[in-house]
């Protein structure tokens, strides 16, 4: 798979620059791990981070940024960073733009699309920045709150973007 990558720019409240944008990013960021939470007060997505957090050398070690995009205010993302203390760019993405423009899916119809807290299912996109132009190289989009790639599967994943 090699779609074309949209570029933003979103607050960022953790590492990295702020405003984060994958231009941004320095050459030898060969891969970025756009990982789209659903929301603030997601449990799963709480979770992840800090487990994302914990391994984040693993990715580093691949030339690999992971980046953390969660449809809130800044305000709401900030909380996560004061409680986290991630080590990895945390983007608030207010107005959902990000998501949608990496088409995040959406559930459950028309209360899905008036509400995250319903609809908003997980994401993990890998962009592979090696050649001219970024393109998605991979993608898992959730089916639901649960549906969230591994970790080892995803480093693994990189391994194997890495030697092709």
């Amino acid at each position: 798979m090699t779609d074309p990558v949209s570029e933003f720019s979103r607050p960022n409240v953790a590492a990295g620059p702020n405003p984060f944008s994958l231009s941004a990013l320095p050459d030898n960021v060969a891969f970025v791990a756009l990982f789209f939470q659903r929301d603030h007060y997601c449990t799963n997505c709480r979770s992840q981070v800090q487990d994302l957090a914990d391994r984040i050398e693993e990715f580093h070690e691949r030339d690999t940024e992971v980046v953390s995009i969660v449809p809130e205010s800044v305000d709401h993302v900030e909380e996560w960073q004061s409680r986290y203390d991630l080590p990895y760019p945390l983007l608030a993405d207010p107005d959902a733009s990000v998501g949608d423009a990496y088409d995040q899916p959406v559930r459950f119809g028309i209360l899905g699309a008036l509400s995250d807290f319903f609809g908003r299912m997980p994401a993990v996109v890998i962009v592979d920045r090696r050649g001219d132009e970024p393109v998605i190289a991979a993608t898992h989009r959730g089916r639901s709150t649960f549906d969230r790639p591994d970790i080892n599967e995803l480093i693994a994943e990189l391994d194997e973007l890495r030697s092709a």
